[in-house]
């Protein structure tokens, strides 16, 4: 993973191309090693993950070698709306449940409690990839 210009790099392999999208198989990256967000990232332990990118005008072969590129605010973004919001939505409602009710009813509640964000997420999936615009380039 490389910063250039406020955009986060992740070098991979063309994996895969249908009509609407790339799928690219990202490559482990020794520069995660040294990163700061690798624990957040979900990145840094690449090898096996694939990432769907919007087809471009740009031509792609398979097994072809590209990099992709993600805004960091927007990298920031994911962290919070996969991490941040439904860590604090348990705790939250861990806590304010067992005001109210026993302590394992509390723990049902706040791990319950995520079923609804994670569908939402779910449904909000395409305005979601709209707003995530992941772009692709070729290695030189």
């Amino acid at each position: 993973m490389i910063e250039i210009d406020n955009k986060i790099t992740h070098e991979g392999v063309v994996s895969n191309i249908s009509d609407s999208t790339i799928s690219v198989l990202l490559k482990g990256n020794i520069n995660c090693e040294g990163c700061k967000a690798k624990s957040a990232c979900g990145v840094s332990d690449a090898n096996g993950k694939i990432v769907e990118v919007q087809k471009t005008e740009q031509s792609f072969k398979l097994h072809e070698p590209v990099s992709v590129l993600l805004d960091k605010n927007l990298g920031v973004q994911a962290v919070l709306l996969a991490y941040l919001l439904p860590f604090v939505l348990l705790i939250a409602t861990l806590i304010i449940s067992s005001f109210f009710v026993s302590e394992w009813l509390s723990g049902l509640l706040s791990i319950i409690i995520l079923v609804p964000y994670f569908t939402i997420l779910h449904y909000a999936n395409q305005s979601i990839k709209k707003k995530f615009k992941i772009s692709i380039v070729k290695n030189i």
